[in-house]
């Protein structure tokens, strides 16, 4: 058994992954309990500290925040995903002039922190004269960091796909590219789409770079409201738990598409068989 991405762990590895998991959630709860503790004696669980969260306006500055973050990750999730498709079908390339330089990019991007290409645009890129709007000096760096990563998803994706595709679409006269636009790239796209969603949740987790250029997503939002109000503890934990809903979200969506894709296969596996 294996996956687009990775070979499915043995029955030890599964027994190491079970015990680590335990062992890290039995970490994670002490040490949730010894913050707890501490905020208890240091005051900061006290009721009127957390009072002002329970108002419609301190909700409404966060929501749009939260709404800014939205639209940062879903134009840089959308541009990353046209530019990581080029990028895999340049990698797959039969001529090595388009296969070289996009496996140059990909290979040099993914090993590249995203902050850097975040200072690169912010600071870098105005002395020759581009001088982005401030939305965009967020976007254009994400997409160029999570490009690499889609990249590799959709080859992983398309290499996945069994050779007689390929060979049944030119053998009925369809071009290489007809081929891979009508047959391969559709069925690769629902192969990867849980490992798609899975990338969308850690660049939805990157807009946060969004406080090195004052863009006003959630994280910056939230600083800026720890300083007017004072309640810094109060405000990050309650923007923490934004986060943690939010990418929880996608994460059950992503195991979800998973699950279902899984019970296709198997399904028409049985069907196969029995014909």
């Amino acid at each position: 058994m294996s996956t687009v991405l990775f070979d499915e762990p043995g029955p030890k590895a599964r027994r190491r992954i079970r015990v680590a998991t335990v062992l890290g959630t039995l970490a994670v709860v002490a040490l949730a309990v010894l913050a707890v503790r501490q905020f208890a004696a240091g005051g900061q669980l006290d009721a009127d500290r957390w009072q002002p969260y329970a108002t419609w306006p301190m909700w409404r500055y966060l929501l749009t925040g939260l709404g800014s973050t939205a639209l940062a990750a879903v134009v840089s999730a959308a541009l990353s995903m046209a530019f990581g498709l080029v990028l895999a079908l340049g990698r797959l390339s039969p001529r090595r002039w388009v296969r070289g330089p996009a496996a140059c990019y990909v290979e040099v991007v993914r090993v590249i922190p995203a902050l850097l290409l975040v200072y690169v645009v912010l600071f870098a890129l105005p002395r020759y004269g581009l001088d982005l709007p401030l939305f965009w000096k967020l976007v254009v760096p994400l997409t160029l960091s999570n490009a690499a990563a889609f990249a590799e998803i959709f080859r992983a994706g398309i290499l996945s796909i069994e050779r007689g595709q390929t060979e049944a679409g030119l053998a009925i006269g369809l071009t290489r590219w007809r081929t891979m636009r009508l047959i391969v790239l559709p069925q690769a796209a629902r192969r990867v789409l849980p490992s798609i969603v899975s990338q969308s949740v850690g660049l939805l987790k990157d807009t946060s770079l969004g406080y090195v250029v004052s863009y006003g997503e959630l994280l910056f939002s939230s600083k800026v409201l720890a300083n007017y109000n004072g309640l810094l503890i109060q405000t990050y934990i309650v923007v923490a738990a934004v986060y943690l809903a939010v990418n929880m979200s996608l994460s059950k969506l992503a195991r979800t598409l998973e699950a279902r894709q899984r019970a296709g296969r198997a399904l028409s596996g049985r069907s196969s068989a029995r014909a």
